[in-house]
């Protein structure tokens, strides 16, 4: 079964370099970085927040890399996502390097040499990982994380998922004028769009076969992915064709089947992780907050509703909440799942909140996580 990742206890770390001082210049990949961040910490996808989200851009060292990488690594404990779009490289052992700005092809220690990254990867408490890699002849990672000891099979966690965009002897495609690479400006767009006829969750595997169908029609180099364990069952957002434009008829009748697919509060590890999945909650009724709060018969107004789905401290009491889920439609064994998850992030609450930062929280740790990420994007090069 698909599941979406809390982005309370997940993290996503995307680098790209677009300059270069002795390779061909990628200025798609600027945009690439831009509109993947805006889309990951969006409603589109998964509402990452931006302390939870580093961007790398034109890294100086590859030490620039590292340092946001495991430190993302250490913090999260769902799903880690990592992107990198540029050049990619052959080291005199045929295995992958990611290029730097200041990287010469003839001097392989100038660039990012993957298994580093790979190493960090096995040192993650996450419980999932996302490799997402936009680069020439990328398809060499597939060997690392595919042999007897690659990353997936010394993993101590479950589901390992990577997704290249090309083949190790293809060029991924950057064709000049675009606004973003190939591959890239197809993943953006399946997640913003979605998929006619596609699942509700736009898990890793639905997104891979979409985007070899549509890369191969338009005569790009296809992607290639390799799974471990149950990583292609995460999901990297909902089917923006599946969420209904209206209340579905009868919805509200409970002789009627209702087959929308509603969050999974058991899934909800986190404060941040429960109010995104509230605010997911009413897309998937297809009603306006007006709607909910006339469907509540006047339990809650649009400005409780509007609260519970953008705030940041969890609620005292359950009332509002269950008010609004049964509003929104969401049926009745659903509502005590979410009642449980309620009551657990409350004997939490001290921990949970220390935890985790939101976009607009005033905690301490949200401000520092915010100040670091300022910091990363000063330090894009620009």
């Amino acid at each position: 079964m698909s599941v979406l990742p809390d982005p309370g206890a997940s993290r996503a770390v995307l680098i790209g370099t677009s300059r270069y001082d002795h390779l061909e210049q990628l200025p798609a990949v600027s945009n690439n970085l831009t509109a993947l961040a805006e889309l990951l910490g969006g409603p589109l996808s998964l509402r990452i927040p931006a302390s939870h989200l580093a961007v790398v851009e034109n890294p100086p060292t590859p030490s620039a890399v590292m340092e946001p990488l495991r430190q993302a690594a250490a913090e999260a404990t769902d799903t880690l996502i990592v992107y990198y779009a540029g050049h990619g490289l052959i080291d005199p052992h045929d295995t992958l390097a990611l290029a730097m700005p200041h990287t010469q092809p003839d001097h392989i220690e100038t660039s990012l040499d993957y298994d580093w990254l790979r190493q960090t990867l096995l040192n993650s408490r996450a419980q999932r990982h996302i490799v997402l890699l936009d680069c020439c002849y990328s398809g060499l990672a597939l060997g690392r994380m595919s042999g007897p000891r690659g990353l997936a099979d010394h993993a101590a966690v479950e589901g390992t998922f990577l997704l290249a965009a090309s083949a190790e002897t293809r060029t991924a495609l950057a064709p000049i004028g675009d606004t973003h690479t190939a591959f890239t400006g197809a993943l953006l767009e399946t997640l913003s769009h979605g998929i006619p006829g596609g699942p509700p969750l736009l898990d890793l595997e639905t997104v891979y076969l979409h985007l070899r169908r549509t890369l191969e029609a338009r005569a790009h180099p296809v992607p290639q992915a390799r799974n471990r364990n149950s990583g292609s069952r995460v999901a990297l957002g909902r089917n923006q064709s599946d969420l209904p434009a209206a209340p579905l008829a009868g919805a509200a009748d409970p002789r009627q089947p209702d087959y929308r697919l509603w969050p999974d509060p058991s899934a909800i590890s986190t404060v941040i992780g429960f109010f995104t999945n509230l605010a997911t909650v009413r897309e998937v009724s297809g009603l306006t907050q007006r709607e909910v709060s006339t469907r509540s018969a006047g339990r809650i107004s649009t400005g409780t509703i509007s609260k519970l789905v953008n705030g940041d401290t969890l609620p005292t009491t359950w009332t509002s909440t269950a008010a609004y889920l049964s509003a929104c439609g969401v049926p009745d064994d659903q509502i005590q799942l979410w009642h449980g998850a309620w009551q657990e992030l409350r004997r939490n609450a001290p921990a949970a909140q220390e935890r985790t930062a939101t976009p607009g929280g005033g905690t301490a740790e949200a401000g520092k996580a915010r100040r670091r990420l300022s910091a990363l994007w000063r330090g894009r090069g620009h």
